[in-house]
């Protein structure tokens, strides 16, 4: 009887974690279908990987869509994020900047932070660079499935901040996808997790 019990126990706790799985899955991805851009003061363009040569693809679909917002009067400035990638000599956000301008934005208009090296830390230090700057509302910039967990992040520094996710996101394929959704849902849940410790 006892067996019978530990085993129905098991099954029980292995469908419960599946199901949380599952709604992650599907919160996460749906998130990302929404737009929720309003007038703010900047884009904060969270941070992906560059080289000396250039941005990456996935961050100049981003920054492309910050450009978006700010040409079509969504926001005053653009703020890129991103600290020194092994082996450049200059932060992802500078190089970021430099692409920015070489488009035809004026250089006063783009601020930079240039120490973070992961989600949180971009945000958190873009909140330093927006106090700094007296500006008090962002709107969030990255692919569809990073925003939910950017904005979590984003609400616990007390930003008021819009998600926008870039609609020519480099993960358009199932198998670009299903390996970016389940990184996000490991990093989603284990923030939640340790969120009330912080």
């Amino acid at each position: 009887m006892r067996k019978k019990f530990t085993v129905i126990l098991l099954s029980l706790i292995v469908l419960i974690i599946l199901a949380v799985l599952a709604f992650t899955a599907v919160s996460i991805y749906n998130y990302g279908n929404n737009d929720y851009k309003q007038k703010a003061d900047v884009a904060v363009v969270l941070g992906a990987s560059a080289t000396e040569d250039g941005v990456s693809q996935v961050y100049r679909e981003r920054i492309n869509h910050a450009i978006w917002l700010y040409e079509n009067g969504y926001v005053e400035y653009i703020l890129t994020t991103g600290g020194v990638s092994e082996g450049n000599m200059r932060s992802d956000a500078e190089i970021a900047k430099e692409y920015i301008v070489e488009y035809g934005i004026p250089e006063g208009d783009v601020f930079t932070e240039d120490k973070s090296a992961i989600t949180e830390e971009n945000l958190r230090y873009a909140k330093e660079i927006m106090e700094q700057e007296r500006l008090d509302s962002c709107i969030i910039v990255s692919d569809p499935l990073h925003m939910k967990r950017s904005m979590l992040m984003a609400e616990d520094l007390d930003l008021e901040a819009y998600s926008s996710p870039t609609p020519t996101t480099r993960y358009q394929s199932f198998k670009t996808k299903i390996p970016f959704l389940i990184r996000e849902e490991f990093f989603y849940l284990g923030y939640c997790i340790l969120r009330p410790f912080r």
